[in-house]
C-alpha cells in the first residue's frame, strides 16, 4: 500500500480560506477517491497560511479490475427479426464488446439491451494525476484572484506544487498563461528560520520533514500549541488569559510557527472600561488579553498585559513585544482621550446628534427612529402592565438607547454600541436600571449570545426590533434568500427568543397591528400587504426556532402552527407563551407514550371531519348535534362523553393545563373506538346526508376540542 502527498505552496493566504479549504478537501478528497474506485486508510488534510497539503494514506498501488452492468436500447430497437440493427452494433462498438455479449432483460418499461462490461483496473498514479486538478479548481472561497496572464483562480498566487507518490513524483502541470508551474519533491520552510528549499523524499515523511524546518502543517496541533503557551505565559504574570474562540481560529491560520509573546502595557490605561481595551486588543490588534481572574457575564478585571502570537524568530520575542507595545499604547491613548471627552457632558446631551445620522434614507434620522422606539416601548410596558417605576425606567432607556451611537469612543470603537451607552449613562447619573437597559436592548447581539435579563432592558430590545422589522417591511424590503442587509431574520428570533427566555405574556398579533398603523400614519407609501407579511414572517421563524433551536418534532410544530391555518396562526402570534408550551407539551407526551393512547381515536376523527361542514371553533355538541338522529346506542354514548368532555376542555384551555384535555381525552377514547369498531359501530358517511352530517358533526366536535392542543391531523404516529 502507498501514502500519496499532495502540497500547493502560495503566498500567505487568508485565514479563513485556510479553515475553509481543509473543510472543503476533507469531503472533496473522500468522495472522489470512492467514485475512482481508490480505498485508503486514511486522508489527512493539512494548512498553513503558505499552503495546502493531503496526505492520504493505505492507496493501492492501482484500482481493482470490476465489473459493470450497462443499460443499451430497447430490445426491440436492437433487434429486428433475430438480427442485431444499427442501434445494437453502435453500443457494442462504444461499449468494446461482441454481439454474443449482449442480453436481453426485461425491466418496468419493457426489454432491454444489457452487457456486464469488464474493466481493467487503472494505475493509481493516472487516476491521481486527473483527479488532482479538479482538487484544486473545485476549492471555493472569497477573494479568489487571478495572478500572472493565466486563468487560474486561486486567493493568493501558486508558487510550488509537491506530488508524490510514496518517493515517486506525479507529473502535474498547471499551466497558468506564459507561467507553468510543474509539481516536484522540494518545499518551502518557515521564511525566517528556515528559507531554504526543503528536499521530501518519501511522502510518508512529510510532517517530519516540515516540523525540521520550523513549520507545524497540522493546524489542530497548532492550534493546541498556541492555547497552552498563551495559558503558560499568563500564568508567569500571574493571570489568566481570555481566548475568544475566533480570534484562536484566526491566529492559528496566521502562523507555521507559533511562540507566544508577552507584551505590557501602562497601568495608566486600566481607568479605562476593561470592553474598550480587550477590543482594541481582540478586534483591532489580534492580541489575547491577561485578567485577574476568569470573565464573567458581568465583570472583566484586567491585568496590564496581553499576548500575541508571533510568527517570527522565537529569540526575538522581546523586540517583537517592544513593537506591539509601542502599537497598542497608541491607541489606547486614542481611546482614553475619547472616553474622557464623551464624560465631558451628560448622555442627554448627544441626543440632537442623531438628528444628522440617518437610519434608512426613506426613513429618517437616529433621532426619528429613536420617537419610535419611545412609542413601541410604551405599547409594549402598557401591554405587560408593568409597575409606575419600571414604566418610568423604561420609558427613559428608550430615549437614550442610541445616544451612545455619536460619541467619539463609539464612533471609533463600532463594536462598543450599548456597552458605553451603558457606560455613560452610570457615569452621568442615570438609574441602575436604565443603564443596563441600554447595554441590554442590543441583545442578543448574534447566535449563542446572551438575552437581556432585565424587563427594562427586554422592553427597549423589543421594541427597537419590531421598529425596525415594520418600518423595512414597510418599505416592501422583505429579505430574500441570503439578503438580509438589516437583519430581519435575527431581529424576528430575538423577539421571540426574548418572550420565551422571559416568560411575557405579550400579544405579538395586536402590537405589530398597532405599530404598523402607527408607522402608516407616518409613511403614507408604506407597503399594502406590511402586516400579512409580517404574520407570516413571525410564522415562519416560531416554526424555525421550534424545530431547529427547541429540536421539536416537525409534526408537533405543524400541529400548533397550523398549515396555513389562519386560526392557529392567529392563535399563536397572540399568545406565545402558550404556542412554544402546546409544542414542548406535544413532544413530552409523545415520549412518555400518552399520546398513543389518544393518537388513533382522536387523529381519525379529525380526518374525517374534514369531510364535514362543522367549523373549527365550536367545541359543544348540543347546538349541532340532533341525538333524534342517532340509529345506534354508539352514537348516544359518544354525544354524552362529549357533553362530558366540554367543562374538561374549557378548564384546560383557560389554565393552559393541557394534561388536563389529554387526560379527558384518554377517557374518552374507548367510546369513540367504539363508535368506528364496535359491536354497534356505525357507518359515518351514511347514504342519509342529514345522518351522515350529523355523525361528521360528532366527530368534528371531538376534533375542536382537541384542537385546544393541536391539530391532530397534523401529527404522524
Amino acid at each position: 500500500m502507498a501514502t500519496f502527498l499532495l502540497e500547493i505552496g502560495t503566498e500567505e493566504l487568508p485565514a479563513t480560506f485556510v479553515s475553509e479549504a481543509i473543510q472543503q478537501w476533507q469531503k472533496l478528497i473522500p468522495t472522489t477517491l470512492t467514485e475512482a474506485y481508490l480505498t485508503n486508510d486514511a486522508v489527512n488534510v493539512y494548512a498553513t497560511p503558505r499552503r495546502l497539503a493531503a496526505v492520504i494514506d493505505g492507496l493501492p498501488i492501482k484500482q481493482p479490475d470490476r465489473e459493470e452492468e450497462i443499460k443499451g436500447p430497447p430490445a426491440k430497437a436492437a433487434f429486428k427479426d433475430g438480427k442485431p440493427t444499427k442501434a445494437a452494433e453502435g453500443f457494442t462498438k462504444k461499449q468494446g464488446v461482441e454481439i454474443n455479449d449482449l442480453e436481453i432483460r426485461p425491466t418496468e418499461k419493457g426489454d432491454f439491451v444489457f452487457v456486464n462490461k469488464k474493466i481493467q483496473g487503472k494505475q493509481t498514479t493516472e487516476i491521481l494525476t486527473e483527479l488532482i486538478p479538479g482538487w484544486i479548481d473545485k476549492l471555493e472561497g472569497k477573494r479568489f484572484m487571478r495572478w500572472a496572464d493565466g486563468d487560474i483562480k486561486f486567493p493568493r498566487p501558486i508558487r510550488w506544487l509537491v506530488a508524490l507518490l510514496d518517493d515517486e513524483i506525479l507529473p502535474i502541470n498547471l499551466e497558468n498563461g506564459s507561467e507553468k508551474i510543474t509539481s516536484a519533491r522540494f518545499s518551502y520552510g518557515h521564511r525566517v528560520l528556515h528559507p531554504k528549499l526543503i528536499e521530501i523524499s518519501q511522502a510518508k515523511d512529510y510532517l517530519e520533514e516540515l516540523r525540521k524546518a520550523y513549520i507545524e502543517v497540522d493546524s489542530q496541533q497548532r492550534k493546541s500549541q498556541i492555547e497552552q503557551q498563551i495559558q503558560a505565559a499568563a500564568k508567569k504574570v500571574k493571570g489568566k488569559a481570555e481566548i475568544p474562540a475566533e480570534l484562536l481560529a484566526e491566529v492559528t491560520n496566521l502562523v507555521e510557527l507559533p511562540t507566544a509573546v508577552v507584551g505590557k502595557f501602562d497601568e495608566e490605561f486600566l481607568i479605562l472600561p476593561a470592553e474598550v481595551t480587550t477590543t482594541v486588543m481582540v478586534t483591532h490588534q489580534r492580541y489575547f488579553p491577561v485578567l485577574k481572574s476568569p470573565k464573567t457575564a458581568k465583570e472583566i478585571e484586567l491585568l496590564p498585559y496581553f499576548i500575541t502570537i508571533s510568527n517570527g524568530d522565537p529569540e526575538k520575542s522581546e523586540i517583537i513585544a517592544k513593537g506591539n507595545e509601542r502599537v497598542i499604547k497608541a491607541r489606547l491613548a486614542d481611546g482614553q482621550f475619547f472616553y474622557k471627552a464623551d464624560l465631558a457632558k451628560p448622555l442627554e446631551s448627544y441626543l440632537p446628534e442623531l438628528e444628522k445620522v440617518t437610519f434608512q434614507a426613506k426613513l429618517g434620522s437616529m433621532g426619528e427612529k429613536v420617537k419610535r422606539i419611545v412609542n413601541i416601548a410604551k405599547l409594549i410596558a402598557e401591554q405587560l402592565q408593568v409597575n409606575q417605576a419600571e414604566s418610568k425606567n423604561i420609558e427613559r432607556a428608550a430615549l437614550l438607547c442610541k445616544a451612545d451611537l455619536v460619541t467619539q469612543m463609539v464612533y471609533e470603537f463600532p463594536e462598543l454600541q450599548g456597552v458605553m451607552g451603558e457606560k455613560y449613562a452610570r457615569a452621568c447619573g442615570e438609574t441602575e436600571a436604565v443603564a443596563t437597559a441600554i447595554f441590554e436592548h442590543y441583545l442578543p447581539r448574534g447566535a449563542g449570545d446572551i438575552l437581556p435579563e432585565t424587563i427594562s432592558g427586554q422592553i427597549v430590545g423589543l421594541a427597537d426590533k419590531l421598529d425596525t422589522l415594520v418600518s423595512i417591511f414597510g418599505l416592501g424590503m422583505l429579505p430574500t434568500g441570503s439578503a438580509d442587509p438589516f437583519a430581519l431574520r435575527r431581529a424576528a428570533n430575538a423577539v421571540v427568543n426574548i418572550t420565551w427566555s422571559a416568560n411575557l405574556p405579550l400579544n405579538l398579533h395586536q402590537l405589530l397591528e398597532q405599530i404598523s398603523e402607527d408607522f402608516v400614519e407616518i409613511y403614507s407609501e408604506a407597503n399594502s400587504e406590511l402586516l400579512a407579511q409580517l404574520y407570516d414572517f413571525f410564522w415562519q421563524r416560531i416554526r424555525t426556532i421550534l424545530q431547529e433551536e427547541k429540536n421539536i418534532d416537525y409534526d408537533f410544530v405543524n400541529a400548533v402552527l397550523g398549515d396555513n391555518d389562519s386560526e392557529y396562526k392567529e392563535r399563536g402570534l397572540k399568545d406565545l407563551l402558550d404556542v412554544r408550551n402546546r409544542a414542548v407539551f406535544l413532544q413530552n407526551i409523545r415520549q412518555n407514550g400518552m399520546l398513543d393512547k389518544i393518537y388513533e381515536t382522536v387523529n381519525r376523527s379529525t380526518r374525517l371531519a374534514a369531510q364535514g361542514e362543522l367549523d373549527k371553533i365550536q367545541i359543544t355538541p348540543e347546538k349541532v348535534v340532533d341525538s333524534k338522529l342517532f340509529k345506534s346506542e354508539s352514537e348516544l354514548t359518544f354525544y354524552n362523553a362529549l357533553v362530558e368532555l366540554v367543562p374538561q376542555t374549557e378548564i384546560s384551555q383557560k389554565t393552559r393545563n393541557y394534561q388536563q384535555l389529554v387526560d379527558a381525552l384518554a377517557k374518552i377514547a374507548p367510546t369513540v373506538s367504539n363508535f368506528f369498531d364496535g359491536p354497534e359501530s356505525v357507518l359515518v358517511m351514511d347514504p342519509d346526508p342529514k345522518i351522515k352530517q350529523n355523525r361528521l358533526n360528532l366527530l368534528g366536535i371531538l376534533r375542536n376540542n382537541a384542537r385546544v392542543l393541536a391539530d391532530f391531523g397534523q401529527i404522524v404516529k
